[in-house]
């Protein structure tokens, strides 16, 4: 697997309160991300003869690693990084993975990090057992840690398949309510980055305290960066995005700024735009992001993106200043500005 990161956007504006990271915001903890490649690799390793393949295919799923770096950043902002970091960073970065290649083939998406996705090349049977073995030897190496590591873990897991399970089951449901949304939200990408950071400050020694900050921190960037990824599916470009957009509308998902606009827009407005979201097709992106625009939603859905982005950053309050609590603050306003 590869030791380095892709360099991750610029943000376009940096809050005063703290210091813009330079370069990569990873560099500091790049050779623990390394090793938790190598832990994530290795456990793999004994079935790479029989679905080489598919092994070698993981590398087009393996992006920015967020997750295992807020595993390292947390620990050393609250101590040190001890060995059990690099085993939970490989276990936590396997589930997300997993369930990377169970969203695409719920989406019916055919790219991703402008590669074919693993539905695309081998179909969507092969590719739910692959996502299958991918939880099973998270858990699995989890086990190798402590009891507490797999409660921990095992209880993120099950939001994680809860929120999936709430948006397929509320598809085309246009009358879906926020706090439904954040439900969801709340358990398919918050649940992940909040166990990374609670993992990172538990196993650097941080008193249960500052471990709940550090857990609130990594929740709120993750409803933060979730709602920007929604936006993301609605008004970015692929080219840049790395994957297929507007799958979202394809799949019929209710999102904050599509909620926001039908609640919003006048009875007859809502109507019609009701109409075009049910419209088969993804050529409706144009067309929906202008009923967006004119409604505020947009701007609606990113001034709320800002305002957990904002909780996030205040959750660090609790620890003293250094490099890796300004890298973790500037994770904020990444969050919600990228391009992908």
């Amino acid at each position: 697997m590869p030791a380095t990161l892709p360099a991750l956007d610029a943000p376009a504006a940096v809050t005063p309160t703290y210091i813009r990271p330079a370069a990569s915001p990873f560099t500091p903890v790049l050779a623990d991300i390394a090793e938790s490649d190598r832990i994530f690799a290795e456990t793999l390793a004994e079935y790479r003869s029989p679905i080489a393949p598919m092994i070698g295919h993981l590398r087009h799923y393996r992006g920015k690693r967020l997750r295992p770096a807020l595993v390292f950043l947390s620990a050393k902002a609250c101590g040190a990084v001890v060995p059990a970091h690099h085993i939970l960073a490989a276990a936590v970065e396997m589930i997300h993975t997993a369930t990377l290649v169970h969203d695409d083939v719920l989406d019916e998406a055919d790219t991703r990090r402008h590669s074919g996705t693993f539905n695309a090349e081998w179909g969507n049977k092969v590719s739910i057992l692959f996502g299958d073995m991918l939880f099973t030897h998270a858990f699995h190496l989890t086990s190798t840690v402590d009891g507490r590591a797999c409660q921990l873990i095992g209880a993120a897991t099950n939001r994680v398949c809860a929120g999936e399970l709430l948006q397929t089951r509320e598809r085309g449901n246009w009358h879906l309510t926020e706090a439904q949304y954040f439900a969801m939200i709340d358990g398919k990408t918050a649940a992940l980055t909040e166990v990374a950071t609670r993992l990172g400050a538990l196993y650097s020694g941080a008193m249960p305290g500052v471990a709940e900050h550090l857990a609130t921190f990594g929740r709120s960037l993750g409803i933060a960066f979730q709602i920007a990824d929604d936006l993301l599916d609605l008004t970015g470009e692929e080219s840049k995005a790395g994957k297929t957009l507007g799958t979202d509308l394809e799949q019929q998902k209710m999102t904050l700024p599509l909620i926001h606009a039908l609640n919003t827009l006048p009875i007859a407005e809502a109507d019609e735009f009701r109409k075009l979201l049910q419209r088969p097709g993804t050529n409706k992106r144009a067309e929906v992001a202008d009923t967006l625009i004119r409604s505020g939603s947009l701007q609606y859905a990113k001034r709320t993106a800002e305002e957990h982005a904002r909780v996030a950053r205040t959750s660090l309050d609790c620890l003293p200043r250094s490099e890796f609590r300004s890298i973790l603050e500037g994770l904020t306003e990444w969050s919600i500005r990228r391009e992908k």
